[in-house]
């Protein structure tokens, strides 16, 4: 069933075409703009620092700051002063970036099934295709808890994707964790 379409858009330039497919590419298919969504979202990184060593793909800082200044802007992240440190600023999800939960799901599934993956990497991908729209939207709420009203959740999906990630890392061959 298809969702009613929102009167609310981001702010973006207009694209080339009026396609949205075009204009989800313009604003999303750089390098770093879902690698960066993707930290916030499973990763729990909010500030600059943990952005930038937090990020297995390693970030160059004044790249982190562009594409943290473009999703800012384009109404995917709010920066928000930090309250426990005033030289500090937080980045959180906003609801149009929450919504793409199942996009970087589709994504992650369809790089573990064609793609040579790490199985530390892939079993947070691989849970959540099988979980799919219903783990998807509680996922979601989680997030929305979390960024939109600042009441994280503790023991939910985020800690269950969290928690197999660790599980898949300490059994890897040659692991001195095992």
């Amino acid at each position: 069933m298809l969702q009613p379409v929102s009167q609310e858009k981001l702010p973006v330039p207009p694209g080339k075409s009026g396609c949205p497919i075009n204009l989800t590419v313009e604003l999303l298919g750089d390098r770093w703009s879902l690698i960066i969504l993707r930290d916030i979202m499973f990763g729990g990184h909010t500030h600059f620092r943990e952005l930038l060593t937090g990020s297995i793909e390693g970030i160059a800082s004044n790249m982190l700051a562009a594409r943290l200044a473009k999703l800012v802007a384009a109404g995917l992240l709010t920066r928000d002063d930090d309250p426990s440190h005033r030289q500090k600023v937080e980045y959180h999800l906003t609801e149009a970036a929450i919504q793409l939960v199942p996009v970087l799901a589709a994504l992650g599934a369809w790089g573990a099934r064609w793609l040579e993956t790490a199985p530390e990497l892939t079993v947070r991908a691989q849970l959540l295709a099988a979980g799919g729209p219903p783990m998807w939207e509680r996922f979601m709420e989680e997030l929305r808890a979390d960024h939109l009203h600042g009441t994280p959740t503790s023991n939910g999906v985020l800690a269950e994707l969290t928690a197999a990630y660790h599980r898949a890392a300490t059994e890897l061959p040659g692991d001195p964790l095992r």
